[in-house]
């Protein structure tokens, strides 16, 4: 992953669920809670003639819980540790709630744009 956005979330969450950040789906039978991410877009920083070293990522982060109350505190904590990374990390609107009936997860979305060195 080298210096991606995918990188810079997976460094910033592992530790808030003891490892289980994982891309685009979590794999079956993972214990909860657990955070899957993957990026949804971005802005682009380019202009025309003028090209810049700087990218952005927009990146759709998902927690997953046994609880809406769990989930609901895992987003929280990955508010938390985005804004506290070393980057430009900033909420793209208020997280939404999820509940996967199939699944019988509590879940939590949010989405954050990410700029970054590649």
């Amino acid at each position: 992953m080298a210096n991606s956005a995918e990188a810079i979330v997976y460094g910033a969450l592992r530790t808030l669920v003891a490892d289980r950040c994982y891309p685009d789906v979590g794999p079956a039978g993972v214990a909860r809670p657990y955070i899957t991410y993957q990026a949804v877009g971005g802005q682009s920083p380019n202009y025309l003639s003028n090209t810049v070293d700087i990218e952005n990522a927009r990146m759709q982060v998902n927690v997953w819980a046994d609880s809406r109350s769990a989930a609901r505190a895992l987003m929280r904590s990955v508010n938390a540790a985005l804004s506290a990374a070393p980057i430009l990390a900033t909420t793209i609107g208020a997280a939404v709630s999820n509940y996967e009936p199939d699944t019988k997860l509590y879940g939590s979305r949010g989405d954050f744009s990410i700029w970054f060195y590649p």
